[in-house]
């Protein structure tokens, strides 16, 4: 996740298809350690795409699978019945002079 999220900074840096030298720089100047084999591995899979419409894609995709109103939305969190919950009016509670405060003043 961290080599997506600085291809992903690069990206919005303006460099429309970063290398895998320039990923491994961000993460090693942020203080992370980097994993050589992911990140080529990133880059491979990104070659010939551009960022933004591959997370649109992988959205698109999401919003397939359902997994509840975050995911889904839509007819999921339409049927899904609302709870209502009641509270309950707090009291006033006499604390018996725990904390000292039995003085007059």
């Amino acid at each position: 996740m961290k080599h997506l999220a600085a291809f992903a900074l690069l990206v919005l840096g303006g460099k429309e298809s970063p290398s895998a030298a320039e990923v491994e720089k961000l993460l090693k100047a942020s203080g992370v350690t980097a994993d050589s084999e992911k990140i080529g591995a990133m880059i491979k899979a990104f070659e010939g795409k551009k960022f933004n419409e591959a997370v649109t894609e992988g959205l698109a995709k999401m919003a397939t699978m359902g997994g509840g109103p975050a995911v889904g939305g839509g007819k999921a969190a339409a049927a899904a019945p609302v709870k209502e919950e009641k509270k309950e009016e707090e009291e006033a509670v006499d604390m018996g002079g725990l904390f000292g405060d039995e003085d007059d003043y």
